[in-house]
């Protein structure tokens, strides 16, 4: 990655996290009739400083389709919604009963602040929030493709599916195709949604929908691909969350299956079949191909 689109993806991650941080901050503070306790959790979790890569791929799929840099309010709705889901996702994986962590972006996770019971309840509201967000926030006429969207990448068959086969397959060796199945399900099915729903925040037409979907396709397996290195590469402290976890916990990784070499040539052919997916967008998606860089940097 050349220090030109470094710097344009860091600034680019930089203005939507403050976009939706703040979007966020206001949604949660309006939340007058619930439980302080509750918006306490969901406000430690969801605005706990992560980069917000998810939201990111919204805006800037939305601003590739649109033409224009300002998002609408159903661009800002969806990337809102999309980091609740993400963050759900997050609060519930750290539970004892899934993957047991007690540190998350360099904090004790919520669990080991809340307690089990409101970190599992905090997780829920997330979900509803989410779906409410689009509700109430975006284009009356957009609320169904959005949702939709939404919904698929997060339920059986999107994420929640993916980490159930995750979950069943410890201790026993998968294939490339099936660690790659797998994954398409637990992080891709987020992040393909998050630049679909740019898309249709944008109103984009049939090919600019296929093109960024593609795009989240293959920058979606990057990015797990290098998830994998960094817990094998990285310490605790790198990462802000435990390292070295997956092979302690018997989980099929990349590295584990192909070696890190090899797994870091796969993650760039994905990034490289992600930024060529983006032709029918022109000079438009030069974020998009700068944030696809950027996830394939992360593991070098």
């Amino acid at each position: 990655m050349n220090a030109s689109a470094a710097t344009v993806a860091a600034a680019l991650l930089e203005r939507h996290r403050a976009a939706v941080e703040a979007f966020l901050r206001q949604l949660i503070g309006s939340c007058r009739d619930a439980p302080p306790r509750l918006l306490e959790a969901i406000s430690y979790s969801a605005l706990s400083g992560g980069k917000m890569f998810r939201p990111a791929l919204v805006l800037e799929t939305f601003a590739a389709c649109a033409g224009e840099q300002a998002p609408a309010p159903s661009a800002l709705a969806a990337a809102a919604a999309v980091e609740l889901i993400h963050t759900f996702s997050l609060v519930h994986d750290d539970l004892p009963a899934m993957d047991n962590d007690d540190l998350r972006r360099g904090r004790p996770t919520s669990h080991r602040v809340f307690g089990e019971a409101l970190a599992i309840l905090a997780g829920d509201a997330m979900v509803a929030l989410a779906f409410e967000t689009i509700a109430r926030h975006a284009a009356a006429d957009l609320v169904p493709m959005l949702t939709a969207e939404l919904a698929a990448a997060t339920g059986p068959a999107g994420m929640i599916g993916g980490q159930v086969l995750d979950i069943d397959s410890e201790h026993r060796t998968l294939s490339l195709e099936q660690l790659s199945a797998l994954h398409a399900r637990k992080t891709g099915a987020l992040i393909t949604a998050s630049c679909r729903m740019g898309a249709i925040a944008a109103r984009a037409p049939a090919h600019a929908l296929e093109a960024v979907t593609a795009y989240g396709r293959h920058a979606g397996l990057a990015f797990q691909i290098v998830d994998d290195i960094l817990d094998v590469t990285s310490t605790a402290e790198q990462l802000g969350k435990a390292a070295r976890k997956d092979a302690a916990r018997g989980k099929n990784t990349y590295p584990g299956l192909l070696g890190v070499e090899a797994a870091r040539a796969e993650a760039l052919r994905q990034c490289e079949a992600a930024t060529a997916a983006l032709a029918p967008l022109g000079q438009r998606a030069a974020g998009l191909r700068a944030l696809a860089e950027f996830v394939v940097m992360r593991g070098r």
